[in-house]
């Protein structure tokens, strides 16, 4: 399979499964327990259905809309994911160029392999950074002023990964970072010479926006599992969130909110957005999907805060019916890290354009000319009860 033969999310995890080695390629596809919340948050899309208007004179949809502030040109963008570096050499930087060719959000993790200053300077597109709250507060300060100074658009505060949740994946391949060989890993590595190639002659492998704060992840290797309940402070609590949006003082949005309760408490402290998640189904296994609850969100908050849907996007009709269901736009990780693998920038690019014309040809088959069009009249749920539930 080339990449030119990638036309959906299987075609790009089948061709990075091909390409990484597999402690590498289980990070990015396992999930919590029993992986059923990483199952739900794409089957979740199926309990409901489009209901398309006919002979509405769309002729070329119009595609764009507003987020943080910023116009982009189709309602999807690039999730914030740690440690690019090792699905393809250019990591951060082919994301960062192809989001920015497709006029959309770059999204950089705190745990990137390049720094904040070094994707400022070769992407002028939008970009939104993500923040974790350390038990060192120094280091959250940090990100944040030097995020500001590089002229990030927007931040969000990750809030759904205090502690890491059980990845047992990661714990049968031994996932490291940085990666090291194991007994159960070496066949895996030995097998795919090509990326053991770019990986040592490539740039040294670091957490470069915490390298100066600590060598954990850069020069100690640790389990990310490790790493996060070592450095994440799982006592953080609302006080700090709005500390961090007050010391942002822009386009603020919290990262994994699930609940109508906790939206309507990022409105009291200050923030503009908020990103419905569940970490990919990597944190609280039985947890609902963030499908599941765009709407009742939507419903209780109204236009108070922009509605990101991040998790289980897998087509653009997905994307339409997020809209419906009351979202602004939508993110998604495993899908762009896949094409990542697959073909680096190019691959980044390959699915973005996959993606815009599924949104537009879908547009025009449900007789929607704009994205302010798809609203709560083209969805019908196939469960009476579950409506009643949502509303």
């Amino acid at each position: 399979m080339s990449l030119k033969n990638c036309y959906n999310f299987e075609d790009f995890r089948k061709l990075a499964k091909k390409k990484l080695p597999s402690p590498i390629f289980h990070y990015i596809d396992g999930g919590a327990d029993d992986e059923s919340t990483l199952r739900r948050n794409t089957d979740s899309f199926n309990d409901c259905d489009l209901v398309p208007n006919i002979l509405a004179s769309v002729g070329k949809p119009d595609l764009s809309t507003t987020l943080f502030g910023k116009k982009i040109d189709m309602p999807i963008f690039l999730s914030p994911a740690a440690m690019q570096r090792l699905y393809h050499p250019d990591g951060d930087k082919a994301s960062a160029r192809a989001a920015e060719k497709y006029g959309t959000f770059y999204s950089m993790s705190s745990m990137g392999n390049n720094s904040i200053e070094e994707i400022s300077n070769i992407s002028s597109g939008p970009k939104l950074f993500q923040l974790y709250v350390h038990k060192d507060r120094s280091i959250s300060d940090d990100l944040i002023d030097r995020s500001r100074r590089s002229g990030f658009d927007a931040m969000c505060l990750t809030v759904d990964t205090l502690v890491a949740g059980n990845r047992e994946k990661d714990h049968r391949t031994g996932f490291t970072t940085p990666p090291k060989l194991t007994v159960q890993s070496l066949m895996s590595f030995a097998m795919r010479p090509r990326w053991v190639f770019n990986y040592l002659t490539g740039k040294r492998f670091e957490l470069s926006n915490v390298k100066k704060k600590t060598d954990k992840g850069t020069n100690i290797a640790k389990s990310v599992i490790d790493y996060i309940n070592e450095q994440y402070d799982p006592a953080m609590g609302w006080k700090d969130a709005e500390y961090c949006a007050k010391k942002w003082n822009g386009p603020f949005a919290l990262k994994g909110v699930m609940s109508v309760e906790d939206a309507k408490k990022a409105i009291d402290i200050g923030c503009t957005a908020i990103m419905i998640s569940n970490h990919g189904g990597r944190q609280l296994d039985g947890s609902r999907s963030p499908f599941d609850q765009v709407k009742a969100i939507s419903d209780a908050v109204g236009d108070k805060l922009e509605i990101i849907l991040d998790g289980g996007v897998r087509r653009g009709t997905h994307v339409l019916k997020a809209l419906a269901a009351g979202a602004k736009a939508c993110s998604f990780g495993k899908m762009f890290l896949f094409s990542l693998a697959a073909g680096g920038q190019k691959g980044v690019e390959h699915l973005l354009q996959n993606m815009h014309d599924e949104i537009n040809r879908n547009m025009v088959l449900m007789g929607c000319k704009n994205l302010k069009e798809l609203n709560s009249s083209k969805l019908i749920y196939r469960n009476h009860k579950q409506i009643l539930r949502r509303d």
